[in-house]
């Protein structure tokens, strides 16, 4: 209960002992314009913006995208280790177990075709680097690459490259229909959905705002909504695989309230 003074009172019971614990509430929070100063004015402006500037409201908002953040990128690595691994499984299936490797050497599925130039020299770049130290192995190179590299194995060329073969790691994908395209298309769109949400979270960008500036996190339900429905697709069991970790609701409620 509230004190005179700010103070709150709290009554707690050990044994035959009863404890008062007093305190002044954000005792330990840091003044706004201290928060604004090491964060920037640039910032904080559309936490401001969303708080109907509201100082507290926007450093409380500030410090929930951050935990909604830390829980979306636990969950998007997850996924991508899951997936990057199936598509591994599925590729040396046909392909042998240096396919990334071989694919951008002379005569590889990478080689000539300029329209995967990108990738190729993202592979290229990881390999020669674990070459220059003497330290190539397949699950060495696997690990370097990034989540891109995985998103554009779906688009039309890459996928044609690479045998059309992977829509197979998706064993519980729907079968497409004249009104819904299950195909590698679809597959790349929602690849690419989480792969900007795992960018934005990279490089510190806020997940928490609707449009006009609000606090709204469509972006992150349906960013979750796609690892699910993949995850599911894929014949893994989500709420197992993310036992303890998956805080994503709770954590959205919160910054739904503030």
């Amino acid at each position: 209960m509230e004190c005179e003074g700010g103070f709150f009172s709290m009554l707690v019971s050990f044994g035959n002992n009863i404890v008062v614990f007093l305190w002044r509430e954000n005792d330990n929070e840091m003044k706004y314009s201290d928060f604004e100063a090491a964060m920037s004015p640039e910032r904080m402006r559309k936490y401001l913006m969303a708080c109907a500037n509201d100082t507290k409201r926007a450093m409380t908002l500030y410090r929930y995208n951050m935990k909604l953040s830390q829980e979306m990128f636990a969950i998007i690595s997850c996924f991508e280790v899951t997936m990057r691994n199936m598509i591994d499984k599925e590729m040396k299936s046909h392909f042998g177990g240096d396919w990334l490797r071989d694919f951008i050497l002379p005569g590889g599925q990478f080689d000539s075709d300029p329209r995967v130039d990108g990738t190729k020299r993202i592979i290229k770049k990881a390999y020669e680097g674990l070459l220059r130290g003497n330290n190539y192995i397949h699950n060495k190179l696997l690990a370097e690459m990034e989540f891109g590299v995985w998103k554009f194995m779906f688009n039309n060329v890459q996928y044609r490259l690479s045998g059309r073969c992977l829509l197979s790691i998706f064993p519980n994908k729907p079968t497409s229909t004249p009104q819904f395209r299950y195909d590698n298309t679809f597959i790349y769109n929602e690849l690419d959905r989480i792969n900007i949400m795992r960018n934005r979270i990279a490089h510190h960008e806020p997940i928490c705002f609707g449009f006009p500036i609000s606090i709204g996190l469509q972006s992150v339900n349906d960013c979750y909504s796609s690892i699910m429905r993949l995850f599911q697709w894929m014949s893994v069991d989500a709420k197992a695989m993310l036992y303890g970790l998956d805080h994503v609701a709770v954590v959205s409620s919160r910054i739904m309230q503030i």
